[in-house]
């Protein structure tokens, strides 16, 4: 599915819904959605985004799902029948997400709590350190495991899977999510 400049304006500040399995065992957390993902309704759908490949290598799909063009029902269900999920900070999709403000960000927490107080799952992932040292208030805090404000969820923080963090490859971000889906029992 492609998209000319315009078409993909026209989804700026769209939602795209979490990915909300029932029961919720892990759940990967977002900056905030591309404007492909708004486009085609799919968190990380950008191709070239390291997420879904990194899911693959961590073991915990079976295939690398190809959401450019949306996600089919079986590529669905690789992530929802593990109990696997996929929210976001702030739920608004920008080009990028240096265009979010830092209320934004903070913002996110309440919403994360509502799932969590919701649905306990065992861990939830954020996926972008800077985002999450925003939101949480925590400017010192380093990747890795966090004291967690939700009693019975552990908290995670992973590199951020988008392309313009040179930072981390596909093989980094297999191995945090490897580890965080062995602590939430997805694998």
């Amino acid at each position: 599915m492609g998209f000319t400049r315009a078409e993909l304006d026209s989804f700026r500040d769209r939602t795209v819904p979490d990915l909300l399995p029932d029961p919720l065992r892990l759940l990967l957390v977002g900056i905030n959605p591309g404007l492909i993902s708004a486009a085609t309704g799919v968190h990380f759908a950008r191709r070239g985004n390291r997420f879904y490949p990194a899911l693959h290598l961590a073991g915990i799909t079976e295939t690398v799902i190809d959401a450019g063009d949306g996600m089919s029902a079986a590529d669905r269900a690789q992530l929802t029948d593990k109990g696997v999920g996929i929210s976001n900070l702030c739920p608004r999709a920008t080009a990028r997400a240096d265009e979010l403000d830092d209320a934004e960000l903070r913002a996110g927490v309440a919403h994360l709590t509502e799932i969590v107080t919701e649905r306990a799952p065992e861990v939830v992932a954020i996926l972008g350190i800077t985002a999450f040292r925003t939101a949480f208030s925590r400017p010192k805090a380093t990747l890795g495991w966090q004291d967690s404000p939700w009693e019975g969820t552990a908290l995670y923080v992973a590199p951020n899977p988008s392309g313009l963090n040179a930072h981390a490859q596909v093989p980094d971000h297999a191995a945090a999510y490897a580890e965080i889906a062995r602590a939430a029992g997805v694998i």
